[in-house]
């Protein structure tokens, strides 16, 4: 049987080899020759190879010539990327010896001559063997074809101008469907727990219904947890357990003892209502299930949690309603969409928004019936379509998907057509890597596009100026495009999935990729060449390490979680290109990774790791390293690794220290963070070699630069890829003089217009530079800026001698405005936010000196979440008005305020506060607000009476009215309640009647925190007049604590 991929492998690899031929190799001595000869031969193997692919399937020979070149052109890409290894090694030391001064001439020339007699024979070897392959392509017939490499789509060509605040494409068509599966849902229950299956075909979209249930409002309002979990095999019932337990605690799994796991599970869900999805079930083992669902009933008493399964497979769906006796809720089958609604996912891949095409509508009735009814392959042939030219649509019908024979799996020759019109063999190759992830996995953009990049699989254009990521960011748009990939994205970080249909596809495209769980290594078949192995098992060191050693000469990705490598299994990978250890157990990297000089991706990401070899530094190709927390230092020779593109790292240590001469780092892209030092070498002009740098930079000791000057050395504003600049001072405390230069220092850090985010810290001027206010308006813009002023974030942060902020001048995009713990401020103008019409979140905290604030609310309309806390001289007459006018207003913090009469024994010190705007902002449901924290004082005797009249509130906060006794009777108005806290009420011993309480239909959750003698009375043993149980024993989620 032939690869799908090989030719494509084949390809990238001899392009690959192609590319390191081409650049300095040939410069060493004694090289250059055998270089060129080797270079000419990839050249005409690469002619016949796309006659190769095409007559693979009906050839034996030809599919046995693939292989054996596959395996040649990897021995000659490492041997290539060996000899570009020693050119860097020579840069690296020739930059070093000038500073040395001293070198010992004859050691080196040993060294070199040693290494020009094993490349020579490799490079001969290799020279041999490509012979031969010519000559047996002679043999076979294989004849060069000239092939036009096709323009990648425009469409998706340029991805700078993307928004990154998109969000998912919403479900089509299936609304009823959720509809009745939510209602369902949220049915008064007797049972502790009863199950749903979600039944049908692959494609239909059982995972996006679930997924859009699992997010549903109504199910956040009804359910107290949820958990979701992607079985997507058969496994054992401890293992699901503990995907159960990840998913609930977000760590780890230390143990395997079922009954340890179980109980942990039940102190996550003890007295909680919950719903547990379980996705892409394949096992009908009833038996498994009764244990399983079994279990679940004993976890907790509580009536009307439910389990959501979804599964192709009738069995299955049988298997779990069985259990629960549930037949009389049969499985809920899926339909197919009806051809209106495939058309419209059609429709919006090809078209988006706009007017159908004439070229479109020519077409429609055959696209529909290859739809099927599928939304997934509605998805695919519109993405398919999106990515050809209108000329070539009815070619692609007539050519291929009309052709297809009735009763095949459709959906899987779809899929496969998709795959094989990518327009490139390095998105192909792209694409099937990532079939090393798990099922439902969500990876994120960058992560993929720095293992693309390391493996070789990004296409650079000499023509173009794309830098690398830039390139696999179009990679990535195109399969997204194609619906190969799906898009989430969480919190501004985006995230691609595959479905499970997409997923067995990339692992059906090639035999290289292996990924063993559990320490299953004699799944391996020895007859394949494993290129990209991932072993997640917590044991079974030995017979890891045995198969590892087994496949040492052709693995270039190794991933283990939750497992070491020993530094004699290091020395053997020898070939890697990508190795990660996340979660390794060990302490002390091995020295023997120093030997690794193929590696350009390392990560040892969340594990145990705190010590770094300085031959880590000999990692002379390293592109991308990801470290651990738990690093405490990094090696003295960090300068020498001149491929480094992005290091994730952020130590916080006071004792840390930059290694010097970062600024020789000058492919850097990514630096988390950086601390200015005095020493030349880590001092803040080091930023200014750096000129690639992108994202997020946060910058450490400032008070160690000495003027303005010295902060212009960073070259902060020439840096037009850095969108958000954290900039921190020492605290005050350490430093040692009051003669500060703060003002002068910022005002040399002028940042590029494009900046999106600013945080300033314990900065000690007494007022901002010019520059900070002019930001958004600025029109002399350097040459290299490419958008607009974009600043949307902006916090000032124990900024302690600033007495006051001017108004923000045209800040139109500013979304959201921290200042805390600025103690100097004592007045914030009230027109200081008259253009900030954008803004969104508003935060002012911990300022223990301000007293006025007035702001006027209708110059933020926009605003959603306002916080006024712990100011505690602001006076209540001063405080912002106008909350009639917000539209959008959902989360409110104020409090404690200062009265003007200082008299804090009632409510008055709230009345001046705009309750009219705030109430009649609640009127309207649309636009009210739903979630109120109010700060009292400790010896306020009653709360304002106008929250009475918040009645959309669902979360309602009230924390330190200490000398409150009993709570009135009005909070039975309050009838969208949910969640009521209560914190610091030392008096309190009465709750509202319990008519009010029982008015509160809604309410799910009551949390009572240092509250001791209401503590004592609402307790199932309390008894008596005085006893409040009564009132919240029908309360889901009742917790009353005090420590």
């Amino acid at each position: 049987m032939s690869d799908a991929l090989i030719s494509s492998t084949i390809q990238v690899t001899l392009e690959r080899a192609l590319s390191l031929a081409s650049d300095r190799i040939g410069l060493l001595v004694g090289f250059k020759k055998d270089v060129a000869s080797m270079t000419l031969s990839l050249g005409f193997i690469k002619d016949v190879l796309v006659d190769a692919e095409g007559r693979q399937n009906q050839s034996s020979g030809v599919q046995r010539w693939l292989r054996c070149l596959d395996e040649v052109a990897y021995d000659a890409q490492n041997v290539l990327d060996e000899l570009h290894y020693e050119s860097l090694r020579h840069q690296v030391e020739s930059r070093n010896r000038h500073k040395l001064k001293v070198c010992c001439f004859f050691s080196f020339c040993n060294i070199n001559l040693a290494f020009r007699w094993r490349m020579a024979s490799k490079v001969r070897d290799i020279k041999f063997k490509l012979n031969e392959i010519n000559q047996e392509a002679n043999r076979l017939g294989l004849v060069s074809r000239l092939v036009m490499t096709a323009a990648l789509p425009a469409a998706v060509g340029d991805t700078r101008s993307r928004q990154t605040d998109s969000v998912v494409a919403p479900m089509i068509g299936r609304t009823d469907d959720e509809s009745k599966i939510v209602k369902m849902l949220l049915s008064p229950s007797e049972k502790v727990v009863s199950c749903l299956p979600i039944t049908g075909m692959g494609g239909l979209g059982k995972t996006t219904l679930a997924k859009s249930i699992y997010n549903n409002k109504q199910i956040d309002a009804h359910f107290n947890k949820k958990i979701w979990v992607c079985v997507s095999k058969k496994v054992p019932i401890e293992e699901l357990f503990k995907l159960i337990l990840v998913h609930l605690t977000k760590e780890k799994v230390e143990v395997d003892v079922r009954d340890v796991i179980v109980e942990k599970i039940q102190n996550q869900l003890g007295g909680k209502r919950y719903l547990l999805v379980l996705d892409d079930v394949w096992d009908d083992n009833q038996a498994l299930w009764d244990d399983f669902f079994t279990t679940l009933k004993g976890l907790n008493p509580t009536n009307g949690s439910w389990c959501l399964v979804t599964t192709r497979l009738g069995p299955v769906a049988h298997s779990v309603s069985r259990v629960l006796r549930m037949m009389e809720n049969e499985p809920y089958p899926l339909g197919k969409l009806p051809d209106d609604h495939c058309w419209s996912i059609v429709k919006e891949k090809v078209v988006g928004g706009e007017e159908e095409l004439d070229e479109l509508k020519a077409i429609k009735k055959r696209v529909i019936k290859r739809c099927d009814g599928l939304p997934l392959a509605a998805s695919v042939i519109g993405g398919l379509l999106s990515l050809k030219r209108k000329e070539e649509w009815q070619s692609i019908l007539e050519n291929r998907l009309l052709s297809w024979s009735a009763g095949g799996d459709h959906v899987k020759e779809i899929l496969e057509f998709s795959f094989d019109n990518l327009p490139s063999p390095y998105i192909k190759k792209c694409f099937a890597y990532c079939s090393i992830f798990p099922k439902d996995i969500e990876m994120k953009g960058d992560m993929l596009i720095e293992l693309w990049m390391a493996e070789g699989f990004l296409q650079v254009d000499i023509n173009s100026q794309m830098m690398m990521e830039e390139i696999g960011m179009n990679y990535l748009r195109i399969l997204l495009q194609s619906s190969l990939f799906e898009e989430r994205i969480y919190q501004s970080i985006t995230y691609y999935v595959m479905h499970d249909l997409v997923h067995d596809l990339a692992g059906s495209m090639s035999k290289s990729t292996k990924v063993i769980n559990n320490g299953d290594t004699h799944i391996v078949d020895s007859g394949n060449q494993i290129r990209y192995l991932a072993i997640d098992s917590s044991g079974g060191r030995e017979d890891r390490e045995k198969l590892l050693e087994s496949l040492s000469t052709s693995i270039h990705t190794l991933f283990i979680v939750n497992g070491d490598l020993s530094g004699d299994m290091l020395m053997k990978l020898k070939n890697l290109y990508v190795l990660s250890l996340s979660r390794a157990t060990t302490q002390e990297l091995p020295v023997s990774i120093g030997k690794l000089i193929h590696l350009r991706y390392f990560n040892i990401e969340f594990s145990a790791i705190s010590i770094l070899p300085n031959c880590i530094c000999k990692l002379y190709k390293l592109q991308t390293l990801t470290l651990t927390k738990a690093v405490k230092d990094l090696p003295k020779g960090m300068c020498n690794l001149i491929s480094l593109r992005h290091l994730y790292y952020y130590n916080d240590d006071e004792e840390f220290q930059m290694p010097l001469g970062m600024g020789r780092l000058t492919c850097l892209q990514t630096l988390e963070f950086f601390k200015v030092g005095l020493e030349k070498g880590r001092r803040i002009g080091v930023l200014g070699s750096l000129k690639n740098l992108k994202g997020k930079l946060s910058i450490h000791n400032l008070h160690l630069v000495n003027d303005k000057e010295g902060a212009e050395e960073a070259n902060l504003s020439e840096k037009a890829n850095l969108f958000s600049f954290r900039l921190v001072w020492a605290w005050p405390w350490y430093r040692e003089d009051d003669n500060h230069n703060d003002k002068d220092v910022l005002d040399g850090l002028r940042p590029h217009p494009n900046l999106k985010e600013l945080v300033i810290e314990n900065f000690m001027g007494e007022q901002f530079p010019r520059w900070l206010m002019e930001l958004p308006t600025a029109t002399t813009l350097p040459k290299s800026a490419t958008t607009l002023p974009k600043l949307a974030r902006l916090k000032f942060k124990c900024c302690n001698r600033c007495r006051e902020l001017h108004p923000l001048q045209n800040f139109t995009s500013l979304k959201e405005l921290v200042i805390k713990i600025c103690y100097g401020l004592t007045n914030l103008p009230g027109v200081m936010l008259h253009s900030c019409t954008s803004l969104q979140k508003l935060r002012v905290i911990g300022c223990n000196n301000l007293i006025s604030f007035p702001l006027d609310l209708q110059q933020t309309p926009s605003l959603l979440k306002l916080e006024l806390f712990k100011c505690p001289k602001l006076k209540t007459s001063m405080t912002p008005k106008g909350f009639g006018f917000l539209t959008g207003l959902r989360q409110l913090t104020i409090g404690p305020f200062s009265d003007d009469d200082d008299d804090h024994e009632n409510s008055s010190l709230y009345n001046e506060f705009d309750w009219s705007g705030l109430i009649s902002s609640s009127s309207s449901s649309s636009s009210a607000p739903c979630q109120l924290r109010l700060y009292g004082l400790p010896h306020m005797e009653s709360l304002p009476h106008q929250i009475q009249y918040l009645t959309t509130l669902t979360t309602l906060t009230l924390d330190g009215f200490g000398g409150i006794k009993a709570l009135p009777d009005w909070f039975g108005n309050l009838a969208a309640l949910e969640d009521l806290y209560l914190r610091n009420f030392k008096e309190l011993r009465q709750l509202p009647s319990e008519d009010a309480m029982r008015s509160l239909t809604k309410l799910k959750r009551l949390w009572v925190l240092h509250s001791p003698l209401l503590k004592e009375r609402c307790t199932p043993e309390s008894s008596g007049p005085d006893s409040q149980w009564s009132k919240v024993s029908h309360i889901q989620d009742l917790d009353i604590i005090h420590f």
